[in-house]
């Protein structure tokens, strides 16, 4: 525990919300792998680096992804304290307490006589998509039988996602005066309607069982530019979290038919759903159960998107599990140090046993 408290430390205090610092977490956990047996490469791609190591034989892979790059945070928030089990600190539960969990798994299955291959990918930009990293990786090869991301799930399997879409929607109208407003026709208002339109569509409405339905955020509206003229052009920007069995062409499609102008697609990524037949997937519950002693193993499904579904994507099961913690992205962020042992320990046992 307390060589896992001390690396956390380590990793939490540098401020990995640039580039140039998630790098040098790269290069930090590198050496430290390094001087405790473990030999990898780094892969650098635009500027983002990506570590990869293996070890270990047999037919199968099991790989354990985590990132390093964290959102912004005040300068105490680089400053970690423990109160109990708590760990505080920027990136501790998003996801470095994580990290620590697979890095210090590597190290003690090195030592094992593993019946498969298990890969470590740690990666320096999952908060701002992950495109130059575990997408990298995905497309260079770097794959298995199945992924383990281990975001703070608070220790449940999160076997879904919502994927994610933006659009921008262009409406145009013609200008007036603006005493004589009935003399023109408001692009802004139009703008107005089509949203109330969106937001009725009965696809979107459509649930899961972790989801009652797709969430949609009206992050950006334009339009207009001086106070006395009825505005003849409206922009509005949607993020759109897509439950993730739907399709979403056919939302594209519905929002096309009900809307009054161009609809533009920015950004589709898929979601995330694995099934609970997934026999890598039971194995892990089983696993969990010999390990913590709990009789029901939760699964569960995330609001926000991960590099997991890079391998979905592909047909390669991903989850997201990880240790528990609050606030992540917040200014009370913790993660409990007896679940990131607690991750560890399964990771272990459920390496041992795969194949």
């Amino acid at each position: 525990m307390m060589e896992s408290i001390s690396l956390l430390k380590e990793l939490v205090e540098i401020d990995s919300s640039t580039i140039e610092k998630a790098n040098e977490v790269i290069d930090y956990l590198a050496a430290y792998l390094k001087n405790n047996g473990i030999h990898g490469k780094i892969l650098e791609y635009k500027g983002y680096k990506s570590y990869v190591s293996t070890i270990g034989e047999g037919s199968k892979t099991l790989v354990l992804n985590g990132h390093l790059d964290v959102v912004s945070g005040k300068e105490e928030q680089f400053k970690p304290y423990i109160d109990g089990d708590r760990f505080y600190g920027r990136g501790s539960a998003d996801m470095k307490g994580g990290v620590v969990a697979i890095v210090q798994a590597m190290i003690r299955l090195k030592k094992e006589p593993l019946n498969c291959k298990v890969m470590l990918q740690l990666v320096t930009d999952e908060e701002i998509g992950g495109f130059h990293c575990t997408r990298y990786l995905v497309e260079k090869g770097y794959i298995g039988d199945f992924v383990i991301c281990t975001e703070p799930t608070n220790m449940t399997l999160s076997i879904q996602a919502k994927g994610i879409m933006r659009l921008d929607i262009v409406t145009n109208g013609f200008s007036a005066h603006g005493s004589r407003p009935w003399e023109g026709e408001n692009a802004i208002l139009k703008s107005m309607r089509n949203y109330e339109k969106i937001e009725k569509l009965p696809i979107l409405r459509i649930g899961s069982e972790f989801y009652e339905k797709t969430s949609i955020n009206l992050a950006l509206i334009k339009g207009g530019d001086i106070y006395n003229r009825v505005p003849d052009h409206s922009f509005m920007g949607l993020d759109i979290r897509y439950v993730p069995h739907i399709d979403p062409e056919k939302i594209v499609k519905d929002i096309e038919e009900v809307v009054e102008g161009e609809v533009i697609v920015k950004v589709i990524e898929p979601g995330i759903n694995v099934s609970v037949e997934c026999e890598d997937l039971k194995n892990l519950m089983k696993v969990i159960k010999e390990v913590t002693g709990i009789d029901q193993v939760k699964t569960s499904g995330q609001h926000g998107s991960s590099d997991a579904r890079f391998f979905t994507s592909i047909g390669v099961p991903a989850i997201e599990f990880g240790p528990i913690g609050e606030h992540w992205h917040g200014d009370s962020e913790y993660v409990t140090m007896s679940s990131v042992l607690n991750l560890e320990n399964i990771l272990v046992e459920y390496a041992k046993q795969f194949q």
